[in-house]
């Protein structure tokens, strides 16, 4: 498994359990991310992106993303694109 850093979560919205990241690098719905920071390691599939409430297949690096997460995440953690190889 290969990880590509492709951006920073800068919010977390708990109620609906959904991330906020600013983006360095391509993110498509079907990509596998790892979520880690100082007390948070996650790592599952991109179910559906949004930018500014309008649903995306994929955003580019500088876009200010939100998509749903399994787990609290922190402001801060790194984003990272999972894939085989």
């Amino acid at each position: 498994m290969t990880e590509e850093p492709i951006g920073k979560i800068t919010h977390y919205f708990a109620h609906i359990g959904v991330a906020a990241a600013t983006l360095t690098g391509e993110l498509a719905v079907g990509d596998r991310i790892r979520v880690k920071g100082h007390t948070t390691d996650l790592t599952e599939t991109v179910e559906s992106l949004e930018i500014e409430h309008q649903k995306v297949e994929r955003a580019a690096p500088g876009a200010d993303v939100a998509f749903k997460v399994s787990e609290k995440v922190r402001a801060g953690d790194q984003v990272f694109r999972v894939t085989a190889g």
